[in-house]
């Protein structure tokens, strides 16, 4: 299986963070795991809250633990709160059942998931896709 290499999450990251400055959004923080769920690279800008970057790691650990993204994983909590809350639990509550974790796919499967925080979750969400796609890679969101 391939497997995501720094450069490439530098590609994810930077678009990413470009994607936020266009749309003028909050400060982010945006995190990028490997597909075992090691920090590949994490960046905050000037001005982000406290917790942002916990987020961002949980929002994509989130996505990874459970094969989906993160707005799938937030429909699931709305449909099965007690076994999103049992699964989170197990994760020692380091999964962020809301959208802005995108899974990173490419030809040879799962490369690894981007976690956005910052602005909304439908804007951290859209600025995770847009890093991915800028990368030549297939995010998937839900």
């Amino acid at each position: 299986m391939a497997e995501l290499t720094l450069d490439v999450a530098r590609k994810i990251l930077d678009a990413a963070l470009a994607k936020g400055v266009e749309k003028k959004l909050k400060p982010l923080v945006i995190t990028i795991l490997d597909a075992r769920g090691c920090v590949k690279v994490t960046a905050a800008q000037d001005g982000t809250s406290l917790m942002r970057a916990e987020i961002a790691h949980g929002k994509a650990y989130g996505a990874l633990a459970m094969g989906m993204g993160s707005r799938a994983l937030f429909q699931r909590a709305q449909e099965q709160a007690y076994f999103v809350g049992a699964v989170n639990a197990l994760a020692q509550g380091r999964l962020v059942p809301v959208p802005g974790g995108v899974l990173i796919q490419g030809d040879g499967g799962l490369l690894g998931a981007v976690g956005v925080s910052g602005d909304t979750s439908d804007n951290d969400e859209i600025c995770a896709v847009a890093g991915i796609e800028a990368a030549g890679l297939k995010a998937n969101a839900g």
